[in-house]
């Protein structure tokens, strides 16, 4: 399944801009930025798979590989805390890039700890005003998880990498940069 802005031309988006008084968008350069990956070892091949695509979308942005800071968590249970505390610190990250994989299986738990990961990462973008990117797989099958993490421009680590560069820049725009 593909994003619907990738099925329509957008004929529009000139008029739009012309019609408002302030059009914000971001950009996907990593020049000067600082990023968190923070992974879930539980499905850990997978994670790989994502934050080596993570850090490859990141580094071709010009994000230097120096203010790359990888920290792992047994599942992605525990992948809020650990954002949350990249987020806080002195000298905090631009953004926090969250990666790992939950793969239904046969009991309630793949819900659980789905909802209750992105849960606890909304709420702490919410309340650091950091950005937070879920970079986790919630998938049915592991296939389906091994496709969204191959090693090509379709892996979704890379995704989120565009995602966290793209919200810094955005949140740093206009009347929503610092005055």
């Amino acid at each position: 399944m593909k994003s619907s802005d990738e099925a329509i031309v957008d004929v529009n988006e000139e008029w739009r801009r012309q019609m408002v008084g302030e059009y914000l968008e971001g950009e996907s350069s990593g020049l000067g930025r600082r990023v968190a990956l923070v992974c879930a070892r539980f499905n850990g091949a997978i994670t790989a798979r994502l934050l080596d695509g993570a850090i490859a979308g990141l580094t071709e942005a010009g994000v230097d590989r120096r203010d790359l800071s990888v920290a792992w968590a047994p599942g992605a249970f525990e992948l809020p805390i650990l954002a949350r505390a990249f987020a806080v610190r002195e000298g905090p990250v631009d953004a926090v890039i969250a990666l790992g994989a939950v793969i239904r299986g046969d009991t309630g738990h793949y819900e659980v700890v789905a909802n209750e990961c992105a849960r606890g990462i909304q709420t702490v973008q919410l309340q650091t005003g950091v950005p937070v990117i879920f970079g986790v797989l919630t998938t049915n099958t592991v296939a389906q998880a091994l496709e969204r993490s191959l090693p090509d421009e379709t892996n979704k680590g890379r995704e989120a990498a565009r995602s966290a560069l793209e919200m810094v820049s955005v949140l740093r725009r206009g009347s929503l940069g610092a005055p």
